[in-house]
């Protein structure tokens, strides 16, 4: 494994904390009430920004061009991982129950504002849809997530992203997760614009593809720091794709090799970051 330096005054990082809903989410997201978020999101919050850095810019490149600069050096990518919530969205794979005894529960969204609300699993895997208000719920209530929604929300993660010579590094730092819990780190895309109806994504565990790499456990204080290198280098957003990095947390226990678990009921997504475009695309 390497891991990056922070200290390196060659690399010039770029801060990400992506601004956009994409079809990406599906593989973490469902819609959100219509109150709250609209069927499908404009067009203009579907588009991440442009941002990549280097280590030797091209002198010809244009000065106010913030989009891309050229060079035959190191990319490096600061990365801020945020919840569903941040970005309008309905928090995905954990559930609120909104009629005690009700043996229902819903997606949180923004007009969920009790911190201190249990959360709850579905009893039967509910399919990831971010468009689609009506999957806000109700679902089938399942056991006890053993958790707040604040707890849930304290999840936090930021680091490094860095390519060169066709090799990919990532050294993240995560913060708020469930003491001793197991995570997998995910590389999802989804086609853009989103299929009507919504396709799916496709993911694939970060590293190798049984999925070995992409694991680590958070230790009694909720704290994880993931560093590894993998060839080839992740794939960003293009034209016809948005590409993101999902967090996925294993409340039983287990993982399944190249496969998440099942949303719902033992897999649970509570942080995520898009990727952007690669090089030469807006």
């Amino acid at each position: 494994m390497t891991s990056l330096s922070a200290s390196d005054s060659n690399l010039h990082r770029n801060s990400f904390r992506s601004a956009l809903v994409l079809a990406a989410l599906s593989s973490l997201s469902h819609g959100c009430s219509s109150a709250s978020l609209p069927t499908q999101p404009e067009e203009a919050s579907l588009q991440p920004a442009v941002i990549r850095a280097f280590a030797k810019p091209n002198p010809e490149a244009d000065a106010t061009d913030q989009t891309s600069v050229e060079t035959d050096e190191t990319l490096s990518i600061e990365l801020a991982f945020i919840t569903h919530l941040e970005m309008n969205l309905p928090e995905q794979d954990v559930y609120i129950e909104r009629e005690p005894g009700s043996g229902e529960v819903f997606r949180p969204t923004q007009g969920d504002n009790d911190m201190s609300a249990l959360l709850y699993k579905t009893a039967v895997t509910v399919p990831h849809n971010p468009f689609d208000p009506a999957q806000i719920g109700p679902h089938p209530k399942g056991e006890s997530f053993g958790m707040t929604l604040g707890e849930w929300l304290a999840h936090r993660g930021t680091g490094v992203y860095a390519a060169k010579d066709g090799a990919g590094t990532l050294d993240l730092e995560f913060t708020g997760l469930v003491p001793r819990g197991i995570y997998t780190l995910w590389h999802v895309f989804g086609a853009f614009p989103p299929t009507k109806p919504f396709s799916g994504t496709l993911k694939l565990p970060l590293g190798a593809r049984d999925g070995s790499e992409s694991v680590f456990t958070a230790d009694e204080q909720g704290r994880a720091r993931f560093r590894h290198t993998f060839t080839p280098e992740l794939e960003l957003s293009d034209v016809w794709t948005r590409s993101m990095l999902a967090l996925n947390y294993h409340s039983d226990g287990k993982t399944y090799g190249g496969l998440p678990g099942d949303f719902g009921l033992n897999a649970h997504i509570p942080l995520f970051v898009m990727l952007p475009f690669r090089d030469g695309l807006r």
